[in-house]
């Protein structure tokens, strides 16, 4: 989906508006990704069950915490490189590039398995982001590198529950939340 993107009349010293735009845009879908983590985030929190419920609904708060502080932290950079802020549902909703997570009341183990794509597809989305930001914007660029520090932690934490012994991951090759589930239920 092309991004619209209008100038604003100012931007942080060093850039000028079109690039401020730009880089304001590249935030924009990040802002929806984050929302849309965060939420998805505390979906699973109310719908995992099974024999892991309290340790994997007392591990994903935290997650939720940090995530709604990036996307926090993502709206005021858009601010302050001039454009305005688009954090309404409709707008997250008619912005993304995903489809809404699908998975309801599960087992902790699918919930995990279907995670494990959500956060492949942020993460990735994320680095090309900073990619996307280096030579333009530092400060966005080492905002979002930042912000993939904790999300690649958040990623290990959710992938342990899904590697076995000798080191496979239950979930290799899935690129579905639905076959995700899946094959945590199954390995579990």
């Amino acid at each position: 989906m092309a991004r619209k993107t209008s100038v604003p009349r100012f931007t942080v010293p060093s850039l000028d508006p079109k690039q401020g735009a730009e880089v304001a845009a590249i935030l924009q879908q990040r802002l929806h990704a984050l929302n849309d983590l965060a939420l998805t985030l505390k979906h699973v929190h109310w719908n995992v069950v099974g024999p892991h419920f309290i340790g994997v609904h007392e591990m994903i708060d935290p997650q939720v915490e940090v995530v709604r502080a990036y996307v926090d932290e993502t709206a005021e950079r858009i601010a302050t490189l001039g454009s305005s802020v688009k954090g309404t549902p409709g707008a997250l909703v008619a912005e993304r590039t995903w489809d809404d997570y699908s998975i309801g009341r599960a087992d902790t183990i699918a919930h995990l398995g279907a995670l494990d794509v959500v956060y492949q597809g942020v993460i990735a989305d994320h680095r090309k982001a900073a990619e996307d930001t280096e030579e333009t914007d530092p400060v966005t660029n080492d905002m979002l590198i930042g912000h993939l520090h904790q999300l690649e932690l958040f990623h290990w934490f959710i992938r342990a529950h899904l590697e076995n012994a000798s080191g496979t991951l239950a979930t290799t090759g899935d690129t579905t939340e639905k076959s995700g589930a899946a094959s945590g239920a199954k390995a579990s």
